[in-house]
């Protein structure tokens, strides 16, 4: 069988290398600094926003693996290690007995409001402050464009 793989140009491979570096490094650099700030991983402020987001500050367990991108089971070892640590609970569903919420707790929002900002000061160093306003929305829109495909690759 021949190989009808079209491999990439230099400058193609280039850039596809430098993406990688940017989604490996970007996120060790965010949570080190959350680490050493605040305690918290980049996983429990992903968490904790997702549930701040929420009217209530609670989301079913399925819709908030949905809403971050998560497998289930990598969700359900957050939020385990998270509820040790008093950042928020599991509550049973009265409607289905099979689902649950995972609740934002004072502590969880005591603990995002304190990290919030040196994270996003950090999140301004790093990328917000660094490109020009014109050249942060075409960024949003290249993300959204290889997004959109990663999530209905039709």
């Amino acid at each position: 069988m021949a190989d009808t793989t079209a491999w990439l140009t230099d400058e193609q491979q280039r850039v596809w290398r430098a993406l990688l570096q940017l989604t490996t490094r970007l996120p060790a650099r965010l949570n080190r600094q959350l680490q050493e700030d605040s305690g918290l991983s980049l996983a429990d402020v992903d968490v904790l926003v997702g549930l701040t987001d929420a009217p209530d500050g609670r989301v079913r367990v399925t819709g908030l693996a949905r809403a971050l991108g998560w497998e289930r089971s990598r969700l359900s070892h957050q939020v385990a290690r998270m509820a040790r640590a008093g950042l928020v609970r599991r509550e049973a569903c009265e409607d289905d007995r099979r689902g649950s919420y995972v609740a934002i707790t004072d502590a969880g929002r005591g603990a995002l409001a304190e990290a919030a900002p040196a994270h996003v000061a950090l999140a301004r160093e790093l990328v917000v402050d660094a490109l020009a306003a014109e050249d942060l929305g075409r960024l949003g829109a290249l993300v959204d464009t290889v997004l959109d495909r990663i999530d209905d690759p039709s």
